[in-house]
């Protein structure tokens, strides 16, 4: 249990742990590059964590001291002794598919906890048997545990059905051993942390506005950078020091990849006062310092392509409308139902118990504003982005906000709660 109490405003500089996406993808890739990857800033999270050590299991040779990180596969994967746990990971669950599919004579069975065993596979399961992927398992591939025989795969073009960068990577990923050219489809466009690392590490690609096409590659090359700090994580020090008065907060080194900063856009509509100030490139990645400052927000539309550039952060997003002018309608957000929770109702069940004005729509929800939060509590059904916009919630409300699950944050953001305490003056209580 955390109890959060009000904050008279939050200030400070916050260094955020490295992208989760880009850690995920950095790994992935050094376990198939001709002469390993070192980063540093690799993201602590539960999550990617899962990510090592399936790897390693697969025969990838893992060297983490502090937050760098080195992966390597001197003798080429191999086919793990034991299940490839990806606990809580979709990313992780979903890109290993598309690493190992692609494998001749690699053997595996990736399987997850309860929560991730509910979440759908086929979207990354059927574009890769239409390349001639041998995977399957109890479910016939719907969800896990998937069992995957790695074999010699077809160039194919792959219409994505659900925008979604897990999928993509994993074709990507598959799609480097491949027999001819691999053409992904995006009719909306998702991250594109992938394309951007391929491309770092020497891969060519042919980038059109909506298609990326991939000709069998060699191994990427080896490569030594820093990983950018993680926006979606940024996202809730955001929200933060706009909705709470005399507030200031300063995140030097964060990702400013386009495809990621979607709530900023959101936000500057809404009346955000913020700066933002380029440092180049980390790793093929813009990264720089965003500096915010207590706002003014109000009501907003958003819907249809900004959503995939903002999926992980409407549960922040749907707190900041809570107390912004007006009325915030977010739609074609179907993709919240199937994250680490559903995310709709749970946010819907939790902002409304501390006096939100939110109704769940089929895809998404209206939300009234300014609301009185009025402090109590809540859960976050396990959900690590829902746990730590309640905290926000809390920092803004005016009572107490009890979150009943909070250790779920370290999935992605182990230090969050310590980060909040420093910044809004011991602001947590046990």
């Amino acid at each position: 249990m955390k109890r959060i109490q009000p904050a008279k405003k939050i200030i400070g500089t916050v260094s955020l742990p490295g992208d989760k996406s880009i850690s995920h993808r950095a790994a992935l890739l050094g376990a198939v590059s001709s002469q390993g990857i070192t980063v540093h800033n690799f993201s602590d999270g539960a999550d990617c964590t899962s990510t090592l050590c399936c790897l390693e299991k697969a025969g990838a040779k893992i060297v983490k001291k502090g937050n760098t990180l080195s992966v390597s596969s001197p003798s080429g994967l191999s086919s793990p002794s034991s299940v490839l746990d990806a606990g809580n990971s979709g990313t992780t669950a979903r890109t290993l598919c598309g690493l190992i599919a692609g494998k001749p004579g690699v053997k595996a069975t990736i399987s997850g906890d309860s929560s991730l065993a509910k979440r759908p596979m086929l979207r990354v399961v059927k574009p890769l048997r239409s390349a001639g992927a041998s995977i399957g398992g109890p479910s016939g591939g719907a969800s896990l545990p998937l069992e995957i025989t790695g074999t010699r795969l077809q160039g194919v073009t792959h219409v994505l059905e659900t925008p979604s960068a897990q999928v993509k990577t994993a074709l990507l990923l598959a799609g480097l051993s491949s027999e001819e050219p691999t053409t992904i489809i995006e009719p909306v466009s998702t991250r594109d942390h992938t394309e951007r690392m391929l491309g770092h590490l020497g891969i060519p690609l042919y980038l059109d506005r909506h298609s990326i096409t991939m000709a069998p590659s060699r191994a990427p090359r080896g490569s030594e950078w820093t990983i950018p700090g993680d926006f979606s994580s940024a996202a809730f020090w955001i929200v933060a020091a706009a909705v709470l008065p005399d507030s200031s907060v300063s995140i030097p080194g964060v990702g400013l990849n386009p495809t990621r900063t979607g709530l900023l856009r959101v936000l500057e509509r809404m009346g955000l006062a913020f700066t933002v100030e380029e440092s180049g490139l980390w790793g093929g990645e813009p990264a720089g310092t965003i500096t915010v400052h207590s706002s003014r927000l109000r009501g907003t539309e958003v819907c249809g392509t900004e959503i995939p550039l903002l999926i992980d952060e409407l549960p922040v997003l749907a707190v900041a409308a809570a107390l912004a002018e007006g009325t915030t309608e977010i739609r074609d957000a179907m993709e919240l139902r199937f994250k680490e929770s559903d995310r709709i109702v749970t946010v819907v069940k939790a902002l409304s118990a501390i006096g939100a004005d939110i109704v769940e729509l089929e895809d998404g929800w209206r939300i009234k504003g300014p609301s009185k939060l009025t402090g109590g509590r809540v859960s976050a059904a396990g959900d690590h982005r829902v746990a730590m916009a309640l905290a926000v919630a809390g920092l803004a409300a005016e009572a107490p906000v009890e979150i009943e699950d909070p250790d779920c944050a370290a999935v992605s953001y182990p230090g969050f709660f310590s980060t909040l305490d420093r910044l809004a003056c011991r602001s947590i209580e046990e």
